[in-house]
């Protein structure tokens, strides 16, 4: 049962790994043209902004298990099953991009206006703006934010078990559900726990540390 219970953390943690990669890859940028796109800011246009935001609200709008199943011809097309550890990364990624990229958008809304101001007065162009500016102060809480999105990606993961997407979550229903386990489903408990705690911890620290070096 160790070793099963080895195998399923594993499971899960890379799940949540490439989850987390593409979530970034994709929500980072979908949350900078939010941004850039609304309103007074430096590449304003509205249509775009009210296009994206609303396919972004509609997305998080579906609860995952019910998302989960209603891609699932989706997830064949990209990793050819629907079944197993692969098939439930295709879900995860969904339904994290656009929960990150509303995250990307607030972090980048707290950078206050004036250093935009001062870049743009300097001759920075948009893309210096995003990437030297935007980002960089927004830094602290965008680790913040993935943080939080790793651990919605953690339990979102144990909800892909539902449907035999392996990990803990797999292994809390076959066998401590089904089976009355209790020891199994306390175990899985813990386990996720301690996952949640170590990286709320890490990203707290991480974001601390960004904000005490700019102090100096």
């Amino acid at each position: 049962m160790n070793q099963m219970l080895i195998k399923a953390t594993l499971e899960t943690l890379y799940m949540v790994f490439i989850a987390t990669s593409f979530t970034v890859l994709f929500g980072l940028p979908l949350g900078t043209v939010l941004v850039i796109t609304s309103k007074g800011h430096i590449l304003e246009n509205q249509a775009l902004h009210k296009s994206l935001s609303y396919v972004v609200n509609m997305a998080r709008s579906l609860p995952f298990i019910i998302l989960m199943i209603f891609i699932i011809p989706f997830t064949r097309f990209i990793v050819g099953t629907s079944i197993g550890t692969n098939a439930a990364i295709v879900p995860l990624v969904v339904a994290a991009i656009p929960f990150f990229a509303r995250i990307v958008e607030s972090a980048l809304y707290e950078v206050e206006g004036g250093v935009v101001e001062a870049a743009i007065s300097m001759g920075a162009s948009e893309w210096q703006i995003i990437r030297q500016v935007l980002i960089p102060e927004a830094l602290p809480s965008l680790i913040l934010g993935t943080t939080i999105t790793i651990i919605n990606l953690i339990g979102y993961s144990a909800m892909a078990g539902a449907v035999g997407g392996g990990g803990i979550g797999d292994l809390a229903i076959r066998y401590g559900y089904h089976r009355f386990r209790l020891d199994i489903m306390a175990e899985t408990i813990i386990i996720l726990i301690v996952l949640v705690q170590l990286l709320q911890s890490s990203g707290n620290i991480l974001a601390n540390r960004i904000l005490k070096h700019r102090k100096r």
